[in-house]
């Protein structure tokens, strides 16, 4: 175990061209409850078949509940799912625009957690791939030094028990606010202009920043 860092983020990768309907729906909601709500996302980045998966992954944390019924964060940018979008060959995406239009929605931990103590949401965090069999997951601050943190920030993730720590996603239950969007990172300055015209009708605007470090 390693300490966690003193003010640990959360990051949300999406289509620079789902900003809108994130503005407009005030937040992020699940896969489950976007379902329920009868919409979706306007550029679908994800891997269908994991994201079917995901409806009816158990959280083990919480009997009944679904991973599909929560909003996910990594612990990180520049994950390994951006890698995917990044290299555009794997065969279970759809999508193949790669990194360039994604952007990060970074957020403080700790005020996600007090937002969803105070609205009575369940949150948790798994300590690997929430996919993986033998994946677990903790839904207590004090256990975030169970987290892989020197494998959440490795840039090279050959090593298989690096790939697995840097996949630990946090998780919570069906919604989380757009008010606690602190800051989003994009690769380029055309996406960062883009970014801001999709947020320029809100009344929170957060600030958008290249970050190029955040990409591959």
């Amino acid at each position: 175990m390693s300490p966690a860092p003193a003010a640990p983020k959360l990051y949300h990768i999406t289509h620079v061209d789902n900003l809108p309907s994130i503005v407009g729906d005030g937040g992020l909601w699940s896969d489950a409850d976007l379902i329920g709500r009868g919409g979706g996302p306007t550029a679908s980045i994800g891997m269908h078949g994991i994201k079917q998966r995901r409806l009816s992954l158990p959280l083990k944390c919480y009997p009944g509940d679904t991973v599909g019924g929560y909003v996910p964060f990594y612990f990180c940018p520049r994950s390994i799912m951006l890698f995917l979008l990044h290299c555009a060959n794997h065969p279970e995406l759809s999508y193949r625009g790669g990194q360039g239009p994604i952007v990060h929605l970074e957020f403080d931990l700790h005020e996600v957690i007090s937002w969803a103590d105070a609205q009575a949401r369940r949150w948790a965090f798994s300590l690997a791939n929430v996919g993986a069999h033998y994946c677990e997951f903790r839904n207590r601050a004090d256990q975030l030094d169970q987290v892989n943190w020197p494998a959440v920030t490795a840039t090279d993730f050959r090593d298989p028990d690096m790939k697995e720590g840097k996949q630990a996603e946090f998780l919570v239950q069906a919604f989380v606010p757009w008010n606690l969007v602190r800051r989003i990172g994009v690769l380029s300055a055309p996406v960062q202009q883009q970014a801001m015209r999709h947020m320029a009708g809100g009344t929170h605007r957060p600030i958008v920043e290249v970050r190029r470090a955040w990409y591959f």
